[in-house]
């Protein structure tokens, strides 16, 4: 990676927004693009997997990597570049209420998460729901008003091609629902419309009543819905559709085998679909810890069909390199890329002025050999910390100029990062009663 730019002058607002969001340990919204550094490999393979998908195609990848290393930073960044392509994307977090597949309302629970969280290149924040249905209205406008047709029967034929999916007729309808209400100005109805979208109606009843459809986006549906909206985003005039998923570890954590298999094989579904073509414009990241992908009892690997779909190439060793394969590993950021990294948050601290700079490169150097003293190759292979604890040295200096940063870097406090979910579910797992204990993460 290039050193940051030194004649961009960075706005107060992107400023704050980054430097506040990871000093509370957390991924910046806006302005990745001033800190990222490093695994130019692993970007432009998943940059293959977008034009694949924009193309048509499938993806499914699983980015493995300690906690603290940048998974969630990496998430965000593959899908700032998927809006920059066209795509759709929709993000979430996996939580013991949001879950892949259950029968108590969490899959519903994790789609509607999803679908908050929809956004466009012009709409990055999420809540792009009514504008993507807009987009698509509106283009069905455009062909009837030059074909001398009507608006509604223009929907009808370029919905027609989601018929062959699971709920594809309601899904129609109830973009049928939404034209009706934009035509009449019921906005009720138009709402209405947007809430099946969102998956936020609870029964069928209240469903008919307020669209005339006899079908929700309940917990079985969860998968089949998300492939009817890759297909509505293409023909609403975008690419594709990008699902980012992350803290998978909180599968992991389930007590119940019945519960942890039953979303495995929703995963095994999803990799299937994914590496046949079946799915189309669509793609899948899912973000884990190395536990959620290897544990033999309790991970990925404890599932027979998806062990032996995501074994690495044994012919990647010793050097050699496969980025294809579904599952990814974050390598550690190299001395070089941290290096750069640190470089880069004085940079954003600054607001893009180098003469604003409050640190030469000599402190940097001082300050990683002071992390690597401390707590080893843990401030490359998890560096959440060792930012954060950067930051913090910024802020002190910057509200006390004329102090001495000599004075200050052994004093730095560096702390390895402990994932707090592994904690948790080594207490779990020290009891772990797979058949019988059902736990606040059961079915």
């Amino acid at each position: 990676m290039t050193d940051a730019p030194t004649t961009t002058r960075i706005r107060p607002k992107d400023r704050d927004a980054v430097l506040q969001s990871l000093r509370a340990g957390v991924v910046p919204r806006t302005g990745l693009q001033h800190i990222a550094v490093g695994r130019p490999d692993e970007i432009n393979s998943l940059i293959k997997d977008i034009a694949r998908i924009a193309d048509g195609g499938s993806g499914c990848r699983f980015i493995i990597g300690d906690y603290g290393s940048g998974k969630t930073f990496f998430l965000q960044l593959i899908r700032s570049i998927a809006l920059q392509r066209s795509l759709l994307t929709v993000h979430a977090d996996l939580a013991p209420d949001r879950r892949l597949q259950a029968t108590g309302g969490q899959a519903r629970s994790l789609f509607a998460e999803l679908m908050r969280n929809i956004a466009t290149r012009g709409q990055q924040d999420g809540g792009a729901m009514t504008n993507v249905v807009e987009k698509f209205v509106g283009t069905a406008m455009s062909e009837a008003r030059r074909e001398g047709t009507d608006t509604e029967t223009v929907i009808r034929v370029k919905l027609a091609k989601l018929s062959e999916l699971v709920g594809g007729y309601d899904f129609a309808d109830v973009i049928a629902a939404y034209w009706r209400g934009h035509e009449s100005g019921n906005e009720q109805l138009r709402a209405d419309a947007v809430r099946w979208l969102r998956g936020e109606f609870s029964t069928r009843t209240d469903a008919r009543t307020a669209l005339g459809v006899r079908s929700i986006v309940d917990d079985s549906q969860f998968y089949d819905q998300l492939k009817l909206m890759a297909r509505f985003a293409q023909l609403a005039g975008f690419h594709g559709l990008l699902v980012c998923l992350d803290e998978m570890v909180n599968l992991y954590k389930l007590a119940n085998a019945q519960a942890r298999n039953s979303n495995y094989e929703q995963i095994l579904r999803i990799l299937n679909d994914s590496m046949q073509g079946s799915a189309e414009h669509l793609g899948f990241l899912f973000g884990g810890t190395p536990d959620f992908l290897l544990d033999p009892r309790r991970g990925l690997y404890s599932y027979q069909a998806l062990q032996s779909r995501l074994a690495e190439n044994t012919f990647a060793v010793d050097g050699l390199k496969d980025f294809s394969g579904p599952v990814l590993r974050l390598a550690s950021l190299t001395q070089e890329d941290f290096f750069q990294l640190l470089k880069n948050l004085r940079h954003v601290q600054a607001g893009g002025n180098p003469d604003g700079y409050l640190l030469p490169d000599d402190a940097l150097v001082a300050f990683m050999r002071h992390c690597s003293e401390r707590i080893g190759e843990a401030c490359f292979r998890t560096p959440r910390t060792t930012i954060r604890s950067f930051l913090d040295l910024l802020a002190v200096l910057e509200q006390n100029p004329g102090t001495d940063w000599t004075h200050l870097i052994d004093a730095v406090v560096v702390e390895k990062d402990i994932d707090p979910a592994l904690v948790d579910g080594a207490a779990t797992g020290s009891n772990d009663s797979d058949d019988n204990e059902l736990s606040d993460f059961s079915l």
